[in-house]
């Protein structure tokens, strides 16, 4: 294959790309116009990437007050001491889903970080501060080297996952 050749694929899995993010609902036949691409090739390219592990998943931005659900930011500090083979697994596998369970969280994002004051950061629901909380203190007790800890409520989101927020002007009651 020539190099020309990598670097059009590369190219066409990015325009792809682009417009799933925009909004993976819609039609196969759309995104191939959207793309310029015929269907068969931009169905062939998604099955590619989803096998690949490019494409992790597919999910819908849902307002979480409709939910009866705040959502919270957790940013988390832990000692310089390397994590245990246990906690890597635990994080990496379960995603700690039977202490989120119990509590009545949801994680929606998790990052293991690097560059600012804090390792880790956990975007989640829960249905108010006292839930949220007490996963901290959940997440406090289960791993004891963490030195640092900052929850933050969310109080208006204008986009989330490229999805612009459909009432945008709801913002001023935040910031009243």
């Amino acid at each position: 294959m020539t190099k020309s050749s990598k670097e059009q694929i590369k190219q066409d899995e990015n325009k792809l790309l682009s417009e799933l993010v925009k909004n993976s609902k819609e039609n196969i036949d759309t995104i191939a116009k959207h793309c310029g691409f015929s269907r068969q090739k931009a169905w062939r390219m998604i099955n590619k990437l989803e096998k690949s592990k490019k494409i992790w998943g597919y999910s819908a931005v849902v307002d979480t007050e409709s939910q009866g659900l705040q959502k919270f930011i957790l940013c988390q500090k832990r000692k310089k001491t390397p994590f245990t083979q246990k906690d890597i697994e635990e994080l990496a596998k379960t995603q700690m889903d039977d202490m989120k369970n119990d509590i009545g969280v949801t994680a929606q994002s998790t990052y293991y970080i690097h560059g600012i004051e804090y390792d880790w950061i956990t975007i989640f629901t829960a249905q108010d501060i006292v839930h949220a909380k007490k996963f901290v203190d959940a997440i406090n007790k289960r791993f004891p080297g963490i030195v640092g800890i900052q929850l933050s409520q969310v109080l208006f989101t204008l986009r989330e996952h490229y999805i612009l927020n459909p009432n945008p002007m709801e913002m001023k009651n935040c910031l009243i």
